[in-house]
């Protein structure tokens, strides 16, 4: 491991035990918890990042920061200390591309982390329900990076115990959740289609049917609805096959205009018969996406998922616009 990535790793250790203590100390310190935890989950996607080469860390539009960050900064315009990283939630996109689909976090989980640790950086303000929401979302994403790493020491130290304990808790909440949501759909589809007659049924449903997901995923196929059993949509994102010239889409979230029923990655991955976290749509990547052929989906310019920054290069006035499609 390069000392770019050493760093980043013992800063993030440093950064999750801040983050713990105030955790352990209670809800007045629940913001230091937050951004601290934010912080260290940053610095270790960083930190893998620049495992693989310093300069994946680095804003790419900005040309001395690249300099400096390929050993080149003789040529630099300024010193390395005025290089620009990108932040987050890029770090976040550019790591779920290389692990190819394989991150425990989902987009949509990682926004409230970005909101919680610019909040409270910025503007001294977060939204206390989601402190346990936020912290366990950082675990998870640093349980998934580790074992990508050489051990630098042990990263949790006294607070693994703790560790443990939130994650089970937070399994068994997301479980509580998603039956929740099952028998709910369950009950809605009672309540709208009981008084059909079976054909009258049938032509309702296959006429829902058509009714695609919302736009806000790269690709969506039909699938079994896990609740009522109707055509529902499984929707998620899609590379290029290493193996052969075929796509592969990621499942990431589920929705069924027949009964409502709305689901995330992990609840996908919690249910009885779950969906598969790959999945070959059988299809060339130039019958798939004509204009996208010879680039690796889906991390090229032409993604759907929109991530901005108010100063480029920065984080600190970060604006993500990150579902909405083009």
């Amino acid at each position: 491991m390069n000392k770019d990535a050493q760093r980043l790793w013992y800063s993030s250790q440093k950064w999750m035990a801040a983050a713990f203590a105030a955790f352990s100390d209670g809800p007045l310190l629940s913001d230091m918890a937050v951004h601290h935890a934010g912080v260290a989950a940053e610095h270790l996607l960083k930190a893998y990042l620049a495992a693989l080469h310093p300069a994946l860390i680095v804003e790419g539009k900005d040309f001395s920061s690249l300099l400096h960050a390929t050993g080149h900064g003789v040529h630099a315009s300024g010193p390395r200390s005025q290089t620009k990283t990108i932040g987050l939630v890029e770090a976040y996109v550019r790591v779920a591309g290389i692990l190819k689909g394989s991150m425990p976090v989902s987009r949509q989980e990682l926004l409230p982390v970005a909101e919680a640790r610019n909040g409270v950086a910025h503007a001294a303000f977060h939204d206390a329900s989601q402190v346990n929401a936020v912290f366990t979302t950082c675990l998870r994403m640093a349980d998934r990076l580790l074992p990508e790493l050489p051990p630098l020491g042990d990263f949790w130290g006294p607070y693994q115990g703790l560790h443990d304990k939130l994650l089970d808790i937070r399994v068994e909440e997301a479980r509580v959740r998603l039956e929740g949501k099952l028998a709910r759909a369950r009950h809605v589809f009672s309540d709208r289609y009981a008084h059909f007659g079976e054909e009258d049924r049938r032509l309702v449903l296959a006429a829902i049917a058509g009714v695609s997901s919302p736009g806000y995923v790269e690709h969506d196929e039909p699938a079994t609805c896990p609740a009522c059993s109707s055509r529902g949509w499984l929707g998620g994102e899609t590379r290029g096959s290493e193996t052969a010239d075929t796509v592969l889409m990621t499942p990431l979230v589920f929705d069924c205009p027949a009964c409502d029923l709305h689901l995330e990655v992990e609840e996908l991955r919690m249910l009885k018969e779950p969906f598969a976290e790959e999945i070959d749509l059988e299809v060339s990547l130039l019958d798939f996406c004509p204009e996208q052929a010879g680039r690796r989906l889906p991390y090229g310019d032409d993604h759907p998922y929109h991530l901005f920054t108010g100063d480029e290069g920065t984080d600190e006035n970060l604006v993500m616009d990150m579902y909405r499609p083009r």
